[in-house]
C-alpha cells in the first residue's frame, strides 16, 4: 500500500500484525504503535495480514494509512489459518528485525524501544515481553481471582524455554527465519504454531530472552469470560499440543492419569469457589483434548476468538 525509503544507517523493524474481524481493536493498536519512540536507534513500519476473506480490516488500514505517520503494507490470507496468516505478514517484512503483536493487544509507551535495546544489548536472536490482561469493563470476580489471563513473568535477561514463547509480544532478528520453508507450519492452523516455531528456532541454537519493561496489554472482552470459551480453548490447546512429537507419550500418560483425578476433585473444588472449580476444569479440558485427539474426535474445529 505504501512504500518508503529507510535510512541505511539505522536498523529497521517491521511490526507484523495478524488480524481477523476485529477492526476496532486493530485501530487501537495502530494508534498506539504510531506513538512509539525510536530513540533515534531505528525506523519501523507495519505489515498487516488480514485473515478474513471479507477484508474486514481494510477500511481501518486505509484510514490509519491516511491519518497516521505509519508506513503500512496490507495483504489478505483468505484461508482461515493462523499459521498461514503469520507467514503472510512475515512475507511483507523488510529490514533487520521483526516484531509480532496480536490485534487484540496494545503496547505501553517505550515498548518497541525496550525490545530493540534489550536485543542489541544482549546480542540474542530475540526478546519477548509481558502480555498483561486488560478489561475495558470489570469482569466477574471469579475471572480475576482465577487469574485465567495472567501469564508467567521473569526478570529482564531471563533465557526463555520454548514452551513459554509465543508471538503475542516478541522481537526477533529477521535473518533467523529458515530459508526455503515457511516459518510457521500449516498443520498448526488452529493454534500452537508459535510454540512450534520457537521450539525449532531454539533447537537450531537461537537464544530468546525476556524484557520485563516491554509491556503489552491484551484486551479480554466479555465473550472470553464465559466458561464455554475457556473450555473450548483448552480442548483445542490440548489437541494441538499432540502435534509436538517431543514429549507426546509423556503428555498422553499424564492425561490418562489427570482426567479422572480432576473429575473426582471438581465437586469439592466447587465448594471452595467458582475460580478454583474453573481453574481445574480448564486443566482437565487440556488433558481431555489430548485424549479426544488420540481417538480421532475433534469437538472444537475453529480457534475461539
Amino acid at each position: 500500500m505504501l512504500i518508503s525509503v529507510f535510512s541505511p544507517m539505522l536498523s529497521h523493524i517491521t511490526i507484523c500484525i495478524c488480524t481477523c474481524g476485529r477492526p476496532a481493536m486493530l485501530e487501537r493498536l495502530l494508534r498506539d504503535i504510531e506513538k512509539q519512540d525510536t530513540g533515534g536507534d531505528f525506523t519501523f513500519s507495519v505489515a498487516i495480514a488480514d485473515n478474513d476473506a471479507g477484508k474486514s480490516a481494510r477500511s481501518v488500514v486505509e484510514k490509519c494509512a491516511r491519518e497516521c505517520s505509519l508506513q503500512i503494507s496490507y495483504a489478505v490470507q483468505s484461508e482461515r489459518n493462523i499459521a498461514l496468516a503469520r507467514n503472510t505478514a512475515l512475507a511483507q517484512a523488510t529490514g533487520d528485525f521483526v516484531v509480532c503483536i496480536d490485534d487484540d493487544e496494545f503496547p505501553v509507551e517505550g515498548w518497541l524501544l525496550h525490545l530493540y535495546r534489550t536485543c542489541e544489548a544482549h546480542q540474542v536472536a530475540g526478546v519477548l515481553g509481558p502480555v498483561k490482561p486488560h478489561f475495558d469493563e470489570p469482569p466477574p470476580r471469579w475471572v480475576t481471582k482465577g487469574r485465567f489471563y495472567d501469564r508467567p513473568s521473569h526478570p529482564t535477561g531471563f533465557v526463555m524455554p520454548w514452551h513459554e514463547c509465543r508471538t503475542g509480544n516478541v522481537l526477533f532478528r529477521r535473518n533467523i527465519l529458515p530459508a526455503g520453508e515457511p516459518p510457521f507450519r500449516r498443520e498448526f492452523g488452529t493454534g500452537g504454531e508459535d510454540q512450534d516455531f520457537f521450539r525449532r528456532m531454539i533447537q537450531a541454537g537461537h537464544k530468546f530472552i525476556w524484557c520485563d519493561e516491554a509491556v503489552a496489554f491484551e484486551v479480554v472482552p466479555p465473550a472470553r469470560w464465559s466458561r464455554r470459551f475457556m473450555l473450548s480453548r483448552a480442548l483445542l490447546r490440548g489437541k494441538n499440543s499432540l502435534r509436538q512429537r517431543r514429549g507426546r507419550a509423556r503428555n498422553l500418560v499424564k492425561a490418562v492419569i489427570a482426567v479422572p483425578l480432576y473429575a473426582l476433585a471438581l465437586p469439592f473444588l466447587l465448594l471452595a469457589g467458582q475460580h478454583h472449580f474453573m481453574k481445574y476444569s480448564v486443566k482437565m479440558a487440556d488433558h481431555f483434548g489430548r485424549l479426544l485427539a488420540v481417538l480421532g474426535l475433534n469437538p472444537v474445529h475453529e480457534r475461539p476468538m
